[in-house]
């Protein structure tokens, strides 16, 4: 079984294309952090059909994603003639973490009030 589940954010706009069948295939490239930020690692996301085109419509540069899939490591050659390669993820599922509010986060107490909390004063509790 090949099955990779990671969370991370997007280094970069997605990119729609379509086969020459008609089939959508958006691609993407996501950071997920590591411990130090020297273990970031890159990975590239393709999607298709219904899936792709949500993730063309709905993402963009920085917005945090969950993604689900099988893994494959590609080789190629770069342009100055060393050997490179790429984890790609070919996705089954993408879940998109970002709200799409992100903009403007909300103050603390809005948060809260949101959440269903009430602020409470710090006497001692009687039991």
């Amino acid at each position: 079984m090949n099955k990779i589940f990671i969370i991370g954010n997007l280094v970069r706009d997605p990119e729609l294309r379509t086969t020459p069948s008609g089939v959508a295939v958006c691609t993407f490239t996501i950071a997920v952090n590591g411990r130090k930020p020297e273990d970031t690692q890159f990975f590239r996301i393709t999607t298709w059909r219904q899936t792709a085109e949500n993730c063309q419509r709905f993402l963009a540069k920085g917005r945090k994603v969950a993604v689900a899939g099988a893994v494959s490591l590609n080789t190629y050659t770069a342009k100055d003639g060393t050997t490179k390669a790429s984890l790609e993820v070919n996705a089954d599922e993408v879940e998109f973490l970002t709200p799409r509010t992100a903009d403007a986060p909300p103050a603390p107490e809005q948060a809260d009030a949101k959440a269903g909390f009430v602020p409470v004063d710090d006497e001692p509790l009687p039991f």
